[in-house]
């Protein structure tokens, strides 16, 4: 039992930062508006809505 529940909360640990809006539609004027870089995920706004941008 204590392993199993090490395992769920290292699972949570682990994804959660990956657990950022990215199919909500953010309104934005400027990139500044858009949320921060989370690793290789960079938000730019594109016609007034903030939009993912994958960097390699």
């Amino acid at each position: 039992m204590p392993q199993i529940l090490m395992f769920v909360y290292t699972f949570i640990i682990f994804f959660s930062p990956f657990f950022v809006v990215t199919n909500g539609t953010t309104s934005c004027i400027t990139d500044d508006d858009c949320p921060k870089a989370v690793s290789f995920l960079v938000f730019k706004c594109i016609d007034n809505i903030c939009v993912r941008v994958e960097i390699l």
